[in-house]
């Protein structure tokens, strides 16, 4: 049984506090940008993290660090300032479905991103009246891939125009907007709020949220997040996406 609202509030609240300190960094992708301190290594870091973040977690580590050390530890100077005889260095690289060819998309389009639209946390501001990141992401998608580029690499950024829940460019936007003082996410994006935040909807988030009664759409789409925000909105509508920490660990961590 769902518990009632008052007290799934605190009992979600005590969760938060539970895995939201820097013990949960150690075995989250998260880890790959906090080897960082400059703000655009920070956010292209947790960018590349976020976007290969499927899958097993202790690969998408390995992996995320991996495309780290092919930047040269330097993911700002790599992406600005390479050659292309640099590219070379990723044939071979693979995560799942994302390859070579998607990596060096990636760079390319974080290039264009920095240098003609002023970066990453400009391009994804949402407009003023806009309540979440649904219309933002999906601009975003369109500016990304406004350079040439291979069809198959368009999977890798997803469009919640187009029903995608965009679980972990939403996991990327709680980690550059979130700003607790708790040492998990970042927090360096002060021109975003964290009220227009979503909680990452994956299948332990999703299940968890199911079981609480706070989700009740079956597939993890748009809709099921649109859902799920106005549910957590209630619980604290000035940070809701800190209850990712709850449903993420919940679901991760003690199997609920």
């Amino acid at each position: 049984m769902p518990l009632p609202k008052p007290d799934l509030k605190e009992f979600l609240d005590e969760k938060v506090a539970l895995y939201n300190n820097p013990n949960f960094i150690e075995s989250d992708p998260i880890q790959i940008p906090h080897q960082f301190s400059q703000k655009e290594d920070i956010e292209i870091a947790g960018f590349l993290a976020a976007t290969i973040a499927w899958g097993n977690r202790k690969m998408i580590i390995k992996n995320a660090t991996r495309f780290i050390e092919l930047l040269d530890y330097s993911p700002y100077d790599f992406v600005l300032n390479h050659q292309e005889s640099d590219l070379s260095r990723f044939e071979g690289f693979v995560h799942r479905t994302f390859n070579s060819i998607d990596a060096i998309q990636f760079i390319l389009s974080l290039k264009h991103i920095y240098t003609k639209h002023n970066g990453l946390e400009s391009i994804l501001t949402p407009k003023d009246n806009a309540q979440n990141y649904q219309q933002s992401i999906s601009d975003f998608k369109r500016t990304f891939f406004e350079i040439p580029h291979q069809s198959r690499s368009l999977k890798h950024v997803s469009d919640p125009l187009k029903g995608s829940a965009a679980k972990r460019i939403h996991m990327f936007l709680r980690w550059m907007v979130r700003n607790d003082q708790k040492g998990v996410d970042f927090g360096i994006w002060k021109t975003h709020s964290p009220a227009k935040l979503s909680c990452p909807l994956d299948v332990h988030s999703g299940n968890v949220a199911r079981k609480l009664g706070l989700l009740h759409r079956k597939q993890n789409d748009w809709k099921a997040l649109f859902e799920l925000d106005s549910q957590l909105r209630v619980l604290d509508k000035n940070d809701p996406s800190k209850y990712d920490f709850a449903l993420f660990g919940l679901g991760v961590f003690e199997k609920f």
